[in-house]
């Protein structure tokens, strides 16, 4: 469910590209899903919601606001089978902010496998070739930030419950893009309401969906589940917008995502070692 429904936010996203400013498509993406998830602040209260620790959430908010407006201009520039397939080179990023922030250890396996996935980013954006994309790199930005963004959860997560997270990220994001959604204001028409109060809608499915899989399944078995969303990209990017990925595609999508498992196997096996040592 989730994997569909972010790759169905990513046809909104592209479709109403044409007209609407990223900023816009942001701020609805914001607002519909603070609306949505709003019963659920308030069953919180004040009280759950109050925080100690302001100014991490307003650091994060601001790389994820910067990270969110890159994601949808690569998705709207790029193919998106490319800017889906380069997305998925976020936990390459976070492996090395783990370090730094997290004083994380990396095994050599773990750095190797990081740095095939960094050769498959240099395959998709195809520096110095004719098929070089600017775009390319704004997207390779997006997944950067969105890393140190998703990093920085798990530096709060001592203190901050996951609720308390998204209260103040989609709050803070629908005031953010208030402004220059106001200032470059384009007035939808028709369908064009429904498609924009769909990037919320789907968004927010996307993350219940992965949040209740995950706590519902394993890591090794939930994780992998993501990267079918490549494929649906691909077939819709082909069907409605007529994209055709290249051999540079495929070859850089092999890389990222195979290095991304393998990521994604290694931190399986040390939470379930870790687990083992603490019983």
């Amino acid at each position: 469910m989730g994997t569909i429904a972010f790759a169905l936010n990513d046809v909104c996203v592209k479709t109403l590209g044409k007209k609407f400013d990223p900023s816009e498509l942001a701020f609805f993406r914001y607002l519909v899903g603070f609306i949505i998830l709003s019963p659920v602040f308030m069953k919180m209260g004040w009280g759950g919601l109050k925080t100690s620790r302001p100014g991490i959430h307003f650091f994060r908010l601001v790389l994820a606001c910067i990270a969110q407006v890159g994601v949808f201009m690569s998705v709207i520039h790029l193919s998106l089978a490319d800017a889906t397939a380069i997305s998925f080179s976020r936990p390459l990023f976070a492996t090395i902010f783990a370090i730094f922030l997290l004083k994380e250890l990396v095994s050599k396996r773990r750095w190797s496998a990081t740095i095939v996935g960094f050769g498959g980013v240099i395959i998709m954006v195809r520096p110095g070739l004719d098929g070089f994309d600017p775009v390319a790199l704004i997207a390779v930005g997006a997944a950067l930030t969105f890393s140190i963004a998703n990093v920085m959860i798990r530096m709060m997560s001592t203190t901050e419950p996951p609720n308390r997270i998204l209260f103040y990220y989609h709050l803070g994001g629908t005031i953010i893009f208030a402004i220059p959604t106001a200032m470059f204001w384009t007035q939808p028409v028709g369908i064009e309401w429904l498609l924009l109060v769909a990037i919320g809608v789907l968004t927010t499915i996307g993350m219940i969906g992965f949040v209740r899989a995950f706590s519902a399944g394993e890591m090794n078995a939930v994780g992998p589940m993501e990267y079918i969303r490549l494929v649906y990209a691909a077939l819709l990017g082909f069907f409605l917008f007529g994209e055709v990925p290249d051999l540079w595609t495929y070859l850089g999508t092999a890389f990222i995502v195979g290095s991304a498992l393998y990521i994604a196997r290694e931190e399986a096996n040390r939470s379930r070692v870790g687990l083992g040592r603490s019983l």
